[in-house]
């Protein structure tokens, strides 16, 4: 299940599922900025793009969670150097994006800073942490606008 890299980068993967990311090089430098913020470094951290049904059997298989999910994050990390693997449902993105009224791709920029996020240790489990990850969230996102 693990993706490796040699060298230490952002790889994209799509497994089960036609999809066409295009905002390859600008979510590297904005990840990076992400990491630098919270005094982190980016290793490897593997983004796989994936269907609803593929992300569900990596929930039931690896953490016998038996629902669907838009993320599902496994944490690799070293010190302060951010590696992992970010399962994210293309399925699940693009329903958010409908339920909560917004882009697509802006949903989906959501979803990958609250996998790294949680590289970082933010957590999501109480509202206190839910509440400091979309401050997070929306804070990075401001970011990345600029870029």
């Amino acid at each position: 299940m693990l993706y490796t890299n040699p060298k230490a980068m952002i790889s994209y993967f799509f497994e089960d599922i036609e999809f066409n990311y295009k905002g390859r090089t600008k979510t590297k430098e904005w990840l990076k900025i992400v990491a630098e913020s919270e005094i982190r470094r980016i290793g490897n951290i593997n983004i796989i793009f994936c269907s609803d049904n593929y992300i569900l059997d990596i929930n039931q298989r690896f953490l016998q969670h038996d629902y669907f999910t838009d993320i599902i994050t496994f944490d690799y990390c070293e010190g302060d150097k951010l590696s992992g693997d970010l399962f994210i449902s293309i399925d699940s993105v693009r329903e958010n994006a409908i339920e909560f009224n917004t882009e697509f791709a802006d949903e989906l920029n959501r979803v990958i800073v609250h996998g790294v996020l949680h590289l970082i240790g933010y957590d999501d489990h109480t509202e206190k942490d839910i509440e400091m990850m979309r401050k997070k969230e929306n804070y990075y996102l401001s970011l990345r606008e600029v870029l």
